[in-house]
């Protein structure tokens, strides 16, 4: 029998909420991996045995089979390891959220992106590392102050639900329903007191002013309060920064500027980058790396 080299081998990690998403699409892509290629299958629970999986591949080409936030989990350890140049990696999309992979170009069924892993080839493409060290794939947004408040309120409120869920699992029988239902006639109460504390407090939060520099130029300062801002990897050899400013009658020209260093300051702001939240933060520099990382697309 032939040895097949390592480097010929796939690590396949799948991940958690890929397996409890649609573990028959996992079922599928395992399939078609191990018909195609020499497979490592690796089942981790959580976050801490994703990265003990990916850091133990050997000369394994690594394949993700999991959601956009797999697919990030799995570029930031690299990137903190400082392996990404050395490493590419493969995805199939698997889970509710999947919008970033389709943008980078992996097909969304399993058996396509499956077969993309064994057929296709390795392209590198662009990312953002923040000063930070974290890492931006497909897009940073930074909204305004108004749009923040209202992604914060939800937030809390879709972890106060999950909370209670799995509260709720915990239980069996008429105990876990009565208490269940003292929980979401809690949340209730909370969530209908919590407007009447906002309109106590004057108007709410209006446009955010930030000073945007790209590549040390000031694009838009403290003065101008803007709608909102992106940034996008990949665009002639840098980043995309897209300002929209706040108008006084007509809509005012979202400005559009593209360059390789952008650094965002001003008052506490939020930022998401691709499907992740992060801040309150006073500043932030976000550098290009060209071709920073490799993903398998088909060819």
């Amino acid at each position: 029998m032939t040895e097949v080299a390592a480097s010929d081998q796939l690590l396949v990690v799948i991940d958690p909420i890929a397996r409890r998403h649609d573990g028959e699409a996992v079922r599928i892509a395992k399939d078609v991996l191990s018909a195609g290629a020499a497979t490592k299958v690796c089942l981790p629970d959580g976050p801490e045995e994703f990265a003990r999986a990916l850091a133990r591949r050997g000369g394994r080409r690594p394949v993700v089979v999991g959601d956009d936030r797999a697919l990030l989990r799995a570029v930031s350890h690299l990137h903190r390891r400082r392996e990404l140049a050395m490493c590419g990696l493969s995805l199939v999309p698997v889970g509710g959220a999947v919008s970033l992979a389709q943008a980078l170009g992996v097909p969304t069924g399993a058996v396509a992106a499956a077969r993309a892993v064994l057929d296709g080839a390795e392209r590198r493409l662009d990312l953002l590392v923040d000063d930070s060290d974290g890492v931006v794939l497909g897009a940073l947004r930074i909204p305004s102050m108004a749009s923040s408040s209202e992604a914060s309120r939800a937030s809390r409120a879709s972890r106060a639900s999950a909370s209670v869920r799995e509260g709720a699992g915990d239980g069996a029988g008429v105990g876990a329903h009565a208490w269940l239902r003292t929980c979401q006639s809690l949340v209730r109460t909370l969530a209908a007191a919590r407007p009447a504390r906002v309109a106590s407090s004057g108007p709410g939060p209006g446009p955010t002013r930030l000073r945007v520099e790209v590549d040390g130029v000031t694009v838009v300062d403290l003065d101008q309060p803007v709608a909102g801002l992106s940034v996008t990897p990949g665009a002639l050899g840098g980043a995309e920064v897209v300002v929209r400013p706040v108008s006084v009658g007509a809509e005012a020209s979202p400005l559009v500027v593209v360059g390789r260093r952008v650094t965002v300051s001003g008052a506490d702001f939020r930022y998401r980058a691709d499907s992740v939240v992060a801040g309150p933060v006073r500043t932030r520099t976000w550098m290009v790396q060209e071709g920073g990382w490799g993903l398998t697309l088909p060819g």
